[in-house]
């Protein structure tokens, strides 16, 4: 099988750093090949995929020893414009890449930079349009869109050029699951039909560690390819069906929820609801602070952009101590949601009060006091040099003590180094900053647009805890989210929205379990009964039955 990337004893080091941050890395992707990257949150993940198409090293600076060879084309002496006809690269926050108005706009303007013929390109258009599921989209200003939108947009507008070799850096981070799941499946149906050579890096991988052939693990600076089961083995993150299996001991390890599920027969039998001697789930979770007055009011709430209607007749209630994560498809309007609880976006009719304020009138300290507000692009939040000034100035802008911001950090993102730049920080690493900076200032509510986008699974249960911690606090937390696991792991209730509206509020155990699209790996795995998490599952087996159900 022929080599479509081979890394050839590749190191490289960033400008002003004095080490490697990826070292005698050899490794080759075969052409027609899906290649997960796992790794944890600044591994190194996004280094080795802009590797591939020359931004490392010719628009990051620094040091590359030894060859990237992509399509027989050394990245070394091609640019990134030179190796556009066979590498299509999509970054973690794709709205970087737009330069058009119009999604149509978007999607043909690489195809136009190849000189590609017109009738060609009108086609490919089509064809892309129809792929992603994005038809409804083809006159949007891509100013517009939601996050996972303008993701959409993006892989459609690489995918229209029809290159050998498509990179993706976290396709999946702010695509619902349902959306997900499509954009997965036209990427796979490429690698297949078409023999499409994919590369991609994602911290999500419950959503495509059961799609890839082989895996690479970036732990340490030298990373490794390996077969799936045997790279997930020794992965230092996996999703919650593989850690279900290494807890206990099954061999080959599960990589989907099907295969899970045939496995986990015995486990299931013990942790039956009925019957005797047997364990049910814990009860749903009370809010801490459930009979005092809410901090959150909205009603009958109306957002509209133009002709849009973002938000319509929503009512809310959110209770000090509460956790409700926000949840429904791209464009639902989660995000106009949660800026309208941060006073950014003026109701086109309705309420919102937030900690007994007119949320929108409130502004410079008395807002910092009442409301943290986490948006989805969290470099928007970020403007210092680096990141302890980011903290300093966080501290003064609060009248913090010293030190208080960058304790936060510690305790969410321990070792990220002081005198980085936030521009080089992973995405992961920004939200991470942001989080820090906003939660330093402990305010009565805390509103977060997909935090988790970016981490690795230590990173969201280290966010987990303290979201927890703060909501023992009396502080009340609102997150929009696609990730049904930190759903599952830490919300009191769900709300699920569409179209704008509401159409379902209530504990998380129920809504979740009751849905096909946003129950977390453990409830499908543990169907019909009502389990969320592999914490719970792992709690109610003693070591005995651990070993039982392993075998």
């Amino acid at each position: 099988m022929s080599a479509a990337i081979h890394f050839d004893r590749m190191s490289f080091r960033y400008p002003e750093t004095a080490a490697a941050c990826l070292v005698d890395v050899e490794i080759e992707v075969h052409e027609g090949e899906l290649v997960l990257v796992v790794g944890r949150t600044g591994s190194g993940k996004s280094t080795l995929l802009r590797a591939i198409n020359g931004l490392v090293p010719h628009f990051s600076g620094g040091v590359l020893g030894g060859r990237v060879t992509v399509a027989g084309r050394s990245t070394e002496d091609h640019p990134p414009r030179e190796l556009a006809d066979v590498v299509g690269f999509v970054p973690q926050d794709p709205a970087d890449s737009f330069v058009c108005d119009t999604v149509e706009e978007e999607i043909a303007y690489v195809m136009e930079n190849l000189g590609i013929a017109p009738v060609v390109m009108r086609r490919r258009v089509e064809e892309t349009l129809d792929l992603l599921s994005i038809v409804d989209l083809r006159d949007r200003h891509t100013a517009t869109l939601s996050g996972g939108q303008q993701q959409r947009v993006a892989i459609a507008a690489v995918l229209a050029a029809s290159p050998r070799i498509l990179v993706l850096d976290e396709p999946t981070s702010s695509l619902d699951p349902a959306a997900a799941e499509e954009v997965l499946a036209a990427v796979t149906r490429l690698v297949h039909d078409v023999g499409l050579t994919v590369v991609m890096a994602e911290h999500r991988l419950e959503r495509v560690a059961h799609l890839a052939d082989r895996i690479i693990v970036v732990d340490g600076s030298t990373p490794t390819i390996d077969h799936p089961a045997a790279a997930m083995a020794r992965a230092p993150v996996a999703p919650p069906v593989v850690e279900l299996g290494r807890r206990l001991g099954w061999d080959p390890l599960p990589l989907s929820v099907r295969d899970a599920r045939t496995l986990a027969a015995p486990l299931r039998a013990t942790l039956a609801i009925e019957g005797p001697g047997t364990v049910a789930p814990p009860a749903p979770a009370t809010t801490p602070a459930a009979s005092s007055e809410p901090v959150i009011v909205a009603r009958r709430l109306d957002l509209r952009y133009g002709r849009i209607s973002a938000v319509s007749g929503v009512d809310l209630e959110v209770r000090p101590g509460e956790i409700v994560a926000v949840m429904g498809r791209n464009g639902a309007g989660k995000s106009t949601l949660l800026g309208a609880l941060a006073g950014l976006t003026p109701p086109s009719s309705g309420v919102v009060r937030v900690a007994g304020l007119d949320a929108h009138a409130v502004t410079g300290t008395e807002r910092i006091a009442a409301v943290g507000f986490v948006p989805q692009d969290a470099a928007l939040l970020l403007y210092a040099e680096s990141v302890g000034e980011e903290c300093a100035g966080a501290d003064r802008e609060g009248g913090l003590a010293r030190g208080t911001t960058a304790a936060m950090l510690g305790r969410l993102m321990p070792g990220l180094p002081s005198d980085r730049h936030p521009r080089a920080l992973s995405e992961g690493q920004r939200v991470g900053l942001a989080l820090a900076v906003v939660m330093a200032h402990s305010p009565r509510v805390l509103l977060l647009d997909e935090p988790t986008r970016g981490l690795d699974y230590p990173a969201k249960a280290r966010l987990a805890s303290m979201i927890e911690a703060l909501a023992a606090e009396g502080v009340a937390v609102v997150f929009a989210t696609h990730d049904v696991e930190l759903a599952a792991s830490v919300a009191h209730r769900v709300v699920v929205m569409a179209g704008g509206e509401v159409i379902a509020d209530g504990p998380a155990r129920d809504v979740v379990c009751q849905s096909t699209v946003f129950a977390p790996q453990i409830a499908k795995v543990m169907a019909p009964n009502a389990w969320l998490t592999l914490a719970e599952v792992v709690t109610a087996l003693d070591p005995d039955q651990i070993l039982e159900v392993g075998r």
